[in-house]
């Protein structure tokens, strides 16, 4: 019914709004070091992106470790708020702080290690960078930006079991303005670092680095902060990590390794795709690149959208509403499908408009290439979204395995060599790949949403006889 949609909506809303407008503004981010960056010359530019893939690939998998925190978190909370209403389904629950205390702990302890692991791993990789096959000028450069992002991993990891933990909460408010204040200081610190401003000294491309390593630390007391001075919050927030119940850090782990192998899955699978647009040629690849940052800002929305259809769905399964968390499948998809529409009518009207802010538009033949990609998608982004919403939808199943397992499924034994035969056997170029990434990323799309059908459905047939 329209009414019960519009309902669902808005409840998911309140809570994707603020993820969605988050991940926006973590975009900006990291678009304000590229443009530093490149103000610095191009070999600056060149090493720093490297190292900022680098990081970023590091950051991701580390991120998939700590966001079933959100889900256990969300379910937790749920379970103690009908033990308090004198619910008898339930009674042997204990009370939210307990439970989500050792979630918090056990948190902060999977991303301490997971912060000082990835940074370990950064300084090997800055000093292998010789051996893998990169121009002598930009290693020296990009190993000592290495060294000044890795303190920042640690912090950057905090503050997303924190973050997390929020939007377990329902809470997430603050994540929105601390982000975008984190856009400003960004920015200020690197032209302050960068230049050295204000008697300090001029530190070039290693500033970049330093004003990022800065920021996470920053952010991450920001949250801490502000999670301390929420009445519903401070209560649930426990830092001592000594005290981290290692069930509870196990469970994470468990959960989270999967998580982050598909995180990794998904980057991995868009690399090797930028890398066959190489091979056509510099106005092919620069044509790809446009279209697939522009996929990727778009894709923030399905985050937002995918991370709330989550913990809504681990709620609602601590609760015992199965049709509540059937709909939420519905009306994420209905939402995602309403905004992807109306993207996709702007791609297909005023593509040269939406290209310019990527694409030199005096190159005439990479905007053709660009325009053509646009409008493959405008359908695309549709699946690509619905596949973000599904692995979230089996996320607050606490089913992350069957998740990474249908990726592989889509991206690399669908995906990848549909790219390949439609760009190279059929001749159809870079048109071919973003129509094997159409393939692709449908076929995962399909099967995790068949694969969230069927579970949620044993889980309620499973839960019949406790409930008769």
């Amino acid at each position: 019914m329209p009414s019960t949609l519009l309902r669902d909506s808005r409840a998911l809303g309140v809570l994707a709004v603020p993820l969605v407008l988050t991940q926006l503004a973590q975009v900006a981010l990291t678009t304000t070091d590229t443009v530093m960056m490149g103000l610095l010359g191009t070999a600056e530019l060149a090493a720093g992106g490297l190292a900022i893939v680098i990081f970023n690939q590091l950051r991701t998998m580390g991120v998939g470790l700590v966001t079933s925190v959100g889900n256990q978190t969300a379910a937790a909370a749920a379970r103690a708020e009908q033990h308090a209403a004198g619910a008898a389904a339930r009674p042997e629950v204990p009370p939210a702080p307990d439970d989500v205390q050792a979630i918090v702990r056990a948190g902060l302890a999977v991303a301490t290690l997971a912060g000082i692991a990835g940074a370990v791993l950064m300084v090997l990789i800055g000093r292998t960078l010789p051996w893998l096959g990169q121009d002598p000028a930009v290693v020296g450069l990009a190993r000592t930006m290495l060294y000044a992002l890795a303190p920042g991993l640690l912090p950057c990891l905090w503050f997303q079991a924190l973050r997390q933990f929020t939007v377990g909460m329902r809470r997430p408010q603050a994540l929105l303005r601390i982000t975008i204040a984190s856009v400003a200081v960004n920015a200020a610190l690197n032209w302050v670092l960068i230049h050295g401003t204000f008697g300090l000294p001029r530190l070039g491309l290693i500033g970049v680095g330093a004003a990022t390593s800065t920021v996470h630390l920053l952010t991450f007391l920001a949250l801490y902060l502000s999670a301390k001075k929420d009445k519903a919050l401070a209560p649930l927030l426990s830092l001592n990590i000594a005290k981290a119940d290692p069930e509870a850090v196990r469970r994470l782990v468990r959960l989270g390794i999967p998580i982050a192998a598909t995180y990794g899955s998904e980057a991995g699978f868009f690399s090797v795709t930028a890398l066959m647009a190489g091979t056509f040629g510099p106005d092919a690849l620069a044509a790809h690149t446009a279209v697939n940052q522009l996929v990727y800002i778009v894709f923030q929305v399905a985050v937002g959208l995918s991370h709330a259809a989550s913990i809504n769905v681990s709620r609602e399964l601590a609760l015992g509403e199965f049709d509540a968390a059937r709909r939420i499948k519905n009306t994420a998809l209905a939402c995602a499908a309403a905004v992807m529409t109306v993207v996709g009518i702007l791609y297909v009207t005023v593509p040269r408009l939406v290209l310019a802010p990527f694409l030199d538009t005096g190159s005439d033949r990479a905007l053709a290439i660009a325009t053509q990609l646009l409008l493959v998608t405008a359908f695309l982004q549709f699946f690509d979204c619905a596949q973000n919403i599904g692995v979230g939808l089996l996320r607050g199943l606490d089913d992350t395995r069957s998740g990474f397992r249908i990726t592989l499924i889509g991206y690399w034994a669908v995906g990848l060599p549909a790219s390949w035969l439609l760009a190279h056997a059929l001749g159809l170029g870079t048109l071919g790949i973003w129509l094997g990434l159409l393939t692709g990323l449908a076929t995962t799309a399909v099967l995790l949403l068949r694969r969230y059908t069927h579970s949620l459905g044993r889980r309620e047939a499973d839960a019949l006889p406790a409930t008769a």
